[in-house]
């Protein structure tokens, strides 16, 4: 009975608490200067991160769906490579190697390209979190499109940038995102604490990603 209780009164974790436990174990291993050894960038929990996003997206509802599509399809994209060799391709920077060396890293449905967007995309959900907890007094449609502004824009092309004035205008209201994303059950100052934590740990994971595609040549890649 005392069991029974004890489950019944412990708190479920938000996402936003799932991926700082995820981001938290995250190690990027650099090589010394003397040697021929890759950056070591775990790819297993960006995926774990990103299958989050796509929960939130869940439940949000339908007008995220071409979003979520976009997220799975490139998460699929890179487990399936990363089953063909698990002990090579878990690591990212591996995957960019190989298809650099294929001469395929700017093919449409390369892993480089999954790699490259999937970033991109974490970015944008970490500059929204931050934005959300902030600037209270703006409209969720407005701090999306702010964010999108400086993440995603960049590297859209008229296609791209076209479909998302039209999500844009599906996005709900800062409440039904809030209670998404699990802020029902949490007091504010938690929720800006747990985005805080999470801002710390995933900044510098997206920057050393980034240094790493620019290394490759990825960090201009456009949609159509």
């Amino acid at each position: 009975m005392k069991r029974k209780r004890y489950e019944m009164e412990k708190k479920k974790k938000t996402e936003i608490q799932t991926a700082i436990e995820e981001l938290s174990l995250f190690i990027i291993t650099k090589p010394g200067d003397n040697t021929e050894l890759a950056t070591h960038i775990p790819l297993r929990p960006l995926l774990s991160f990103c299958d989050l996003i796509i929960q939130v997206l869940d439940k949000i509802g339908p007008t995220m769906a071409v979003l979520r599509q976009d997220i799975d399809q490139n998460i699929q994209r890179l487990e399936k490579v990363c089953e063909t060799d698990s002990c090579v391709y878990s690591n990212l920077v591996e995957i960019l190697k190989k298809e650099k060396e294929e001469g395929t890293s700017k093919m449409v449905a390369s892993c480089s390209r999954a790699i490259f967007w999937l970033t991109r995309t974490m970015d944008f959900t970490s500059g929204l979190l931050r934005l959300l907890s902030k600037e209270t007094s703006l409209r969720m449609e407005e701090l999306v499109e702010e964010c999108y502004m400086t993440t995603l824009k960049p590297h859209h092309g008229w296609i791209a940038s076209a479909a998302f004035k039209v999500c844009l205008k599906l996005v709900p209201d800062n409440k039904t995102f809030m209670e998404a994303i699990g802020a029902r059950d949490e007091s504010y100052d938690t929720f800006r604490e747990d985005i805080d934590t999470l801002s710390s740990l995933l900044t510098p994971i997206l920057k050393e990603i980034y240094f790493v595609l620019e290394q490759y040549g990825l960090n201009r890649l456009r949609s159509m």
